[in-house]
């Protein structure tokens, strides 16, 4: 995630968010809070009581390492780094299905149009968004659909008959 994202939500986009994904030139002031890797959140929440955290899970990450400290988390950023790597759906879904973790799960990395509709079935809730095509369509309101779904997720879907492939979003 660098500068020019902005975070979308289905309410529209959100100004001030605090939290930002720290790079060799980019580091949190006193306005920011930093999402912080697996592994240095796991250090931090084993040396403190502190709570309201934020965490970047990475693709090659066990998400299951963040069970016993979600209680503490205020965010979980799953990373998406290409469009090709779908390793954050699962991780999502993880959290969301069997972790049973409830606050803000937020997409990062490369966050394209078309598969915003499928993280937000996988229960993302929030997204960093760069690429050009995707703001101008979400600026229009212009997510794409996906009516009929052959599996349950973490969001659910209406029911719609007892045949998987007629559930209906």
């Amino acid at each position: 995630m660098n500068e020019t994202a902005r975070i979308w939500r289905e309410t529209g986009f959100v100004d001030n968010d605090p939290w930002i994904v720290e790079t060799d030139e980019l580091k949190a002031n006193e306005t920011q809070k930093a999402l912080l890797p697996l592994d240095a959140l796991i250090e931090r929440a084993e040396s403190s009581n502190d709570v309201g955290l934020g965490v970047l899970i990475r693709p090659a990450d066990d998400v299951r390492r963040l069970g016993p400290y979600l209680y503490r988390l205020e965010i979980v950023a799953v990373e998406f780094p290409g469009f090709a790597d779908g390793r954050a759906f699962s991780h999502a879904t993880l959290l969301r299905e069997r972790l049973a973790y409830k606050n803000e799960l937020r997409a990062v990395g490369d966050v394209l149009i078309d598969q915003i509709p499928l993280m937000l079935r996988c229960g993302v809730d929030s997204f960093a968004v760069r690429n050009a095509t995707a703001l101008k369509r979400l600026a229009e309101n212009r997510l794409p659909g996906i009516d009929v779904h052959y599996q349950p997720t973490a969001r659910p879907a209406e029911k719609s008959g007892g045949y998987s492939w007629r559930r209906v979003s």
